[in-house]
């Protein structure tokens, strides 16, 4: 299937084709002609599948037409980064380039001012953190009562930082006459209660379940001693033998962001840190020298985990085995893809069994064990080796148990669907008239259209 089929503008067809893209991703694929109908939707979608366009494309058409008023947006897209929110204001500025619509962010680091002549002058597409949303609406900058769309994005993640609170009160501020569209990479009970809250029927697409990882990911675990020098060593081992052409390294916390990038430098490598403690400016200045290629190895903490569409990722490396086994799918998705192929490396030390179990069991299946040349191997006779022998049997037995069952399920559905169609041939309604035919039907007609009498 191609965009054209979607029920798009030819404006925005023109748009995407100049972008480079000709065929829809399956959210997009699902989502973009329930959008464009005004249902309300509930996507539950991996991360790089492609969910930003899935409502960015719609919306450009919705708002297309309609006029703005001084400091009441007419749609709104709450996300939980500023890297996110600046994400999907570029796609916007893609998509929506043959369209006259206005666009205003909401995000922290960037002056009050600024953002608040732009609610002046009326806004079509206002993109917002909680945070930074209530501040301008508790400064009467902010009416929110001409809101037609409602976007949540990243909900789970959203959750993960706290701002759920915020965002029921701003949906609560909101006209209830409206379309709702949430999104969400991972859907847990909270999430799920959260959407049937905030929805009305809405239609449900889930493409790829959140707890896989994608295909085109090779996904490799070095096992060193826990020392920070050891694992700074590994690492640069590991890049050394790797043809790397730009990647992003994850660590669990800021301060370790910092030491390593300036380790990396410290040996010649383009390194630079990007974390939550960082000036918003900063943090646009080191994404545009990653992007740009300046900086070859961004040092994040997860908050590139998410939101960062940056395409040609060759590798990823977990400098640190991720304490929530659902970041490690988030971090290793920032490399291969729109259909391109990725390399991710996690160093883990025996002290990281705990979440390295964790992170087996979430993704349903055990990593490749590399060794790294120069470095001994930890002593792990007690802890790790046996655990993951453990977890490798395990998952095999449970993976061997769920196709076990699904194949009895479909087996008991054909089955059941066999008997069901038998039972219904057998009880089919004979149509027309059968084998008999009523004697008055056979009666010769005259040629005036009377029926003549018997012996005529």
């Amino acid at each position: 299937m191609t965009f054209n089929k979607l029920g798009l503008s030819p404006e925005v067809l023109q748009a995407i084709s100049e972008a480079g893209y000709t065929k829809p991703t399956p959210i997009q694929q699902q989502a973009i002609p329930f959008v464009l109908m005004g249902r309300d939707v509930l996507g539950c979608a991996q991360t790089g599948t492609g969910k930003t366009a899935s409502f960015a494309l719609p919306m450009i058409d919705i708002l297309a037409s309609g006029r703005v008023k001084a400091r009441m947006p007419r749609s709104l897209i709450l996300t939980p980064t500023r890297e996110l929110a600046i994400q999907i204001s570029e796609n916007f500025e893609l998509y929506g380039k043959y369209n006259k619509l206005s666009m205003a962010l909401l995000i922290g680091g960037v002056s009050f001012d600024d953002q608040l002549s732009k609610l002046d002058r009326g806004v079509d597409i206002l993109i917002a953190t909680p945070g930074r949303l209530l501040d301008h609406f508790e400064r009467g900058g902010l009416l929110l009562n001409n809101i037609k769309i409602l976007v949540i994005d990243e909900a789970d993640r959203m959750m993960d930082m706290g701002f759920i609170p915020d965002v029921e009160k701003i949906v609560a501020l909101l006209s209830p006459i409206r379309m709702t569209l949430f999104f969400s990479a991972t859907m847990p009970k909270e999430i799920r209660r959260l959407a049937d809250k905030f929805l009305i029927n809405p239609k449900e697409i889930t493409v790829t379940p959140s707890t896989t990882t994608a295909e085109t990911v090779a996904q490799f675990l070095a096992i060193v001693e826990g020392i920070p020098r050891i694992k700074r060593e590994a690492l640069r081992q590991i890049i050394k033998t790797e043809n790397v052409e730009n990647a992003i390294i994850f660590c669990n916390r800021k301060r370790d962001a910092d030491i390593l990038a300036k380790s990396l430098c410290k040996y010649k490598f383009r390194a630079a840190a990007l974390h939550g403690n960082m000036s918003q400016p900063a943090r646009l200045e080191t994404l545009e020298n990653f992007k740009t290629g300046n900086t070859q190895f961004l040092v994040a903490s997860d908050v590139a985990a998410r939101g960062l569409d940056i395409p040609k990722v060759s590798h990823v490396f977990n400098f640190d085995v991720p304490t929530h086994a659902e970041d490690y799918v988030h971090r290793i998705g920032r490399t291969g893809r729109a259909g391109r192929e990725g390399r991710a490396f996690t160093i883990s030390t025996p002290d990281d069994s705990k979440y390295l179990d964790a992170v087996y069991n979430f993704i349903g299946k055990s990593i490749n064990i590399i060794q790294i040349t120069g470095l001994n191997e930890p002593n792990m006779s007690s802890s790790i080796k046996t655990r993951i022998a453990k977890n490798k049997k395990s998952l095999n037995k449970k993976l061997d148990t769920q196709r076990k069952i699904k194949k009895e399920k479909k087996d008991t559905v054909h089955e059941n669907r066999k008997s069901t169609l038998g039972e219904k041939e057998k009880n089919k309604p004979v149509i027309g008239m059968g084998k008999h035919t009523p004697a008055f039907l056979l009666r010769p007609v005259a040629l005036d259209g009377t029926f003549k009498k018997r012996g005529n």
